[in-house]
């Protein structure tokens, strides 16, 4: 049978693209380790691996341009047929993949969410953000002072390890809560993040918004923190109140004045029904309210982002450059702060107006839809497996387990392997054959895409966890940790400097001295439309 080849774009229509706003979906399709060592500004990463689970979500219209590539991994054209299965119509390989793209004269940034980081840098250098250091504000804590620090990383983040006082207000919160956790103007306002980027965005977010107190960003954030020497938090819970931190007389009119200001776009529910009819265009709904809040009820079609996070990695939540972007909240405040920064990045941004409390009529969290996977799918239950694992020959029932590699190493069935699925003939090929092999990841969503390609792989029975290993824990079987069996490198997941507090300090200030870099890199690449009001 013979196979059609897959069309090819060069740098320069993809370049054309992005200088033209058209739509275009750059993908990545390696794992994200590989993706952040070197990749275009505004490639998105959908690794070959999860290609179901995330496609449809991530690049909701099926007629969308996309480009796929790789570094020579022969992951570029299975991903792009895969795509194309899942009804892509407008699927293309970058010719010559990353060297192509390079040997074009491409500039190639490294990192993750480099649009948002670059940005960042950008704001500060125009508009000349205040900031003060780690031994300034030791000395402000120290002293009693009035000062009141402010965290704007995701709180699991904050509860990892903190500045010393410092309260989670997640980014795009901020506008809305600190005038009610600082109600006195001559409080000294400290924001911080665990680099740059978030603290830059939420400082300037309140500058813009005309707060009246002394704000200043945390220089360096968490890594400037341990840099000098200094100690940090962990485990610390302190939160806003949401019933008592909101400034819900100033602060809308604050927030709509920096959004018009931006360029920010207005519409109501009686537009969403003529956005979703035009076929030419990605409309992405997103609501920028808590998760606690979006579950507690939401308007239909709209997906939970946090703003602040939204605004950190647009590349995720929106693979789709030139797409417009509708956000809304129940406040007036949230949405227009984010908004304002999704336009000065160059996106088509509108918040939407007018929603009544009887509009938020769903509930609970919204799942991705996937498709189905290949051919028939064999069951095993977690109490027939642990029987296979007790009884059998040693050998005889190998565990695979497609889950991340961090979850992997925290609690695995004992014996598992585990495999990165995009890289799962290499992975069998160094396990020692088995008559038997069951599938497993968090739930088994992931495994049962991959039982039809081990079959063939290797000609044995093949089998998925019923409920995945979450369902063998509830059975309170037993569990493994660490690093005990890897049959793929753990590339699934770039460990970023500014997380914890184990990164060596040369890995912390090299992360600090990239992003000092990232504005001239901007320069270079000449593509990336940002504009700072």
């Amino acid at each position: 049978m013979t196979v059609t080849p897959l069309p090819q774009t060069s740098f320069h229509q993809v370049r054309e693209a992005l200088l033209a706003r058209h739509e275009i979906a750059l993908l990545d399709v390696r794992e994200e380790d590989p993706f952040a060592q070197n990749h275009p500004l505004f490639a998105a990463n959908l690794p070959a691996s999860k290609i179901e689970l995330d496609a449809w979500a991530r690049i909701p219209r099926r007629d969308t341009f996309i480009v796929v590539y790789d570094n020579g991994e022969g992951l570029a054209e299975p991903a792009a047929r895969k795509l194309q299965k899942l009804g892509y119509t407008q699927v293309t390989l970058l010719a010559g993949g990353l060297q192509g793209w390079s040997d074009a004269g491409g500039e190639l940034f490294i990192d993750v969410n480099v649009p948002s980081k670059s940005f960042g840098e950008l704001v500060e250098s125009v508009r000349h953000t205040p900031s003060l250091g780690a031994e300034e504000v030791q000395a402000l804590i120290d002293a009693n002072a009035d000062v009141v620090v402010l965290d704007v990383r995701r709180y699991d983040e904050y509860h990892t390890m903190n500045i010393p006082t410092g309260v989670s207000v997640p980014g795009a919160e901020l506008v809305l809560r600190a005038q009610a956790l600082a109600p006195h103007p001559a409080t000294q306002i400290i924001v911080n993040c665990a680099g740059r980027t978030r603290s830059i965005i939420g400082t300037q977010s309140l500058v813009n918004a005309g707060i009246p107190n002394p704000v200043a960003a945390l220089r360096n954030g968490t890594i400037g923190w341990l840099l000098a020497g200094q100690a940090l938090e962990r485990g610390a819970t302190r939160r806003f109140d949401p019933t008592v931190h909101a400034d819900r007389e100033r602060a809308p009119q604050q927030a709509r004045s920096v959004a018009d200001r931006a360029g920010v776009q207005r519409t109501t529910q009686g537009d969403l029904a003529r956005f979703a009819a035009e076929a030419q265009r990605t409309t992405y709904l997103l609501d920028v309210r808590t998760p606690e809040e979006f579950a507690a009820g939401h308007l239909p079609g709209f997906r939970n982002t946090p703003g602040g996070q939204l605004v950190q990695e647009t590349d995720h939540t929106a693979a789709v450059r030139g797409a417009r972007i509708v956000l809304m909240d129940d406040d007036g405040v949230r949405a227009n702060m984010s908004a304002s920064w999704l336009a000065q990045m160059g996106w088509d941004v509108w918040v939407l107006d007018g929603a009544q409390a009887a509009d938020f009529s769903e509930t609970g969290a919204v799942a991705n839809t996937v498709p189905e996977p290949e051919g028939p799918i064999a069951w095993a239950t977690p109490a027939q497996l642990a029987g296979w694992l007790r009884e059998e020959a040693p050998g005889h029932t190998a565990v695979l387990d497609l889950t991340t590699s961090a979850h992997y190493t925290q609690r695995h069935i004992p014996g598992a392997w585990f495999v990165i699925r995009s890289q799962l003939a290499q992975a069998v090929a160094s396990i020692p054959k088995a008559q038997r092999y069951v599938l497993t990841c968090g739930s088994s969503l992931l495994a049962h895409y991959a039982a039809q390609d081990l079959a063939r792989l290797t000609g044995a029975e093949v089998l998925v966890l019923e409920g995945g290993t979450l369902a063998w824990i509830a059975q309170g079987l037993p569990l493994e940790q660490g690093e005990t069996r890897l049959a793929s490198p753990r590339i699934d997941r770039y460990r970023r400097p500014y997380e914890g507090t184990e990164s060596p300090r040369e890995a912390m200030q090299a992360y600090l001295d990239w992003e000092f870099g990232l504005v001239e890199q901007l320069g270079r690449d000449g593509t990336h439309g940002f504009r700072v009001i």
